[in-house]
């Protein structure tokens, strides 16, 4: 892990983009940058995923974040509710890739889990732990920002870590996936 880096932490959405940055200096993170794009005013859907595509890349060219940490759509009942999510976070992926910048996705479970230690804490007790860690003087009224910060903040707890959920069938299996992390 490089002694000094920036992660881009992005909550995808339609009506609110939450993003925040943090800066990670030997191990030890600090809080960057908080923020929110509102999205309520335009109707149109293509001109929102536009304007999601221009401030992610807008983010990046500014802050220059070495890593972006991007929660996943969770599954809902509604299907045009998650085409709609799915497609603000490949926008947004796909602006962080236009800039060669490595992208995570984590799930809102997995979030969740890292900053609270309870995979179905609420928003705000998310919010709250994040205050907390990072020393925040106050919280944004709305929190799609905290789950932005809160995407970086779970990708550095997770980095080097290996993913849960794989499964291997044995030593070989494992060597063959991760052939980077085997010394030889």
């Amino acid at each position: 892990m490089a002694s000094e880096k920036i992660i881009l932490g992005i909550d995808p959405g339609t009506t609110i983009m939450g993003f925040g940055l943090i800066k990670v200096e030997h191990k030890k993170m600090t809080f960057l940058q908080l923020n929110e794009l509102n999205l309520k005013k335009y109707a149109d859907h293509y001109l929102k995923l536009k304007l999601i595509f221009e401030r992610t890349v807008e983010l990046i060219d500014t802050y220059h974040p070495d890593e972006i940490a991007i929660e996943a759509p969770f599954f809902g009942k509604n299907v045009q509710s998650m085409l709609k999510l799915g497609r603000a976070q490949g926008v947004a992926m796909a602006a962080g890739l236009s800039r060669e910048v490595p992208i995570t996705e984590y799930s809102p479970k997995k979030i969740k889990m890292a900053i609270t230690g309870n995979g179905n804490a609420s928003k705000e007790q998310v919010a709250k732990m994040l205050q907390s860690l990072l020393n925040l003087k106050s919280l944004p009224k709305n929190l799609d920002s905290t789950d932005g910060l809160a995407a970086a903040v779970c990708h550095f707890y997770n980095q080097g870590r290996i993913e849960i959920g794989k499964s291997y069938s044995g030593w070989s299996s494992f060597v063959k996936q991760n052939g980077g992390r085997v010394k030889k």
